[in-house]
């Protein structure tokens, strides 16, 4: 697999975790912040099951400057995305992978996933657990 989108996104492990952070309140954050708003966040590395909170099919071209995975204007495929509640952490924005619309539900399992982006680069996603 290529190199994931940005630094530090998720834990390098055989199954990996994505990284969230810690305030000293307590309150779990997703993404783990950088430079001076990372001051006093423990990193946190999340669950990686959780379950479907909300969900919706992206149809269209999103606006620019969307850069997708190809080069062309094109290259657009429509893709599942969806928030995950990760249960006592935090609500997270993903793409939802090996799934269809109809496939989905309020509520369902989802687990943690790397997935490719383009030829070079990998990012998150969720998908239906197995």
């Amino acid at each position: 697999m290529g190199t994931p989108i940005a630094d530090n996104l998720w834990t390098n492990e055989a199954d990996p975790r994505l990284m969230g952070g810690k305030l000293p309140s307590g309150e779990v954050i997703f993404p783990m912040p950088e430079g001076d708003a990372a001051e006093g966040v423990e990193p946190y590395p999340l669950s990686r099951t959780g379950k479907l909170w909300s969900f919706t099919s992206q149809g269209f071209r999103p606006k620019s400057p969307y850069e997708g995975p190809g080069e062309g204007p094109h290259d657009f495929k429509p893709y599942l995305v969806g928030y995950v509640e990760l249960p006592g952490e935090v609500i997270v924005e993903s793409l939802l992978v090996d799934a269809d619309l109809e496939d989905l539900e309020l509520g369902m399992a989802m687990e943690f996933a790397v997935v490719p982006f383009n030829d070079q680069h990998t990012t998150f996603a969720f998908r239906p657990e197995k």
